[in-house]
């Protein structure tokens, strides 16, 4: 599953598109009633960063999966405000390796080092 193959939700499952804002809000749903889905979801988020270094579309995927969890709760968790979260978050963030493992964390995820030569080119 690659970020960019988001066309794989069903659609059909979920509410009406004029009770969304956002693209965001359309994943997040869909996972929202999909969990067991999120770790591929963001085991390709990583291998796509690794990939190609974007990390605006990485703080996207996490994003999306902190509002699955919940901002206020994750934010909490980690003893950010959850102001202080979204901004960290945001496609212009710069959040700090701490904050980020703080931010996987609190999601019941760890960072995990994996060779390069394990991610297809």
């Amino acid at each position: 599953m690659s970020l960019s193959r988001i066309d794989l939700i069903d659609y059909a499952t979920l509410p009406p598109m004029t009770e969304y804002k956002t693209l965001s809000d359309v994943t997040a749903a869909y996972f929202t009633e999909h969990p067991e889905e999120i770790d591929a979801f963001l085991t390709e988020a990583f291998t796509d960063y690794a990939r190609d270094g974007d990390s605006a579309a990485l703080l996207s995927a996490l994003r999306i999966i902190v509002r699955v969890k919940g901002v206020s709760t994750v934010a909490a968790e980690i003893g950010m405000s959850r102001q202080g979260l979204q901004k960290a978050l945001s496609a212009n963030g710069n959040p700090r390796l701490d904050n980020i493992n703080a931010i996987m964390r609190a999601m019941g995820y760890q960072l995990m080092p994996k060779r390069l030569t394990d991610i297809a080119a």
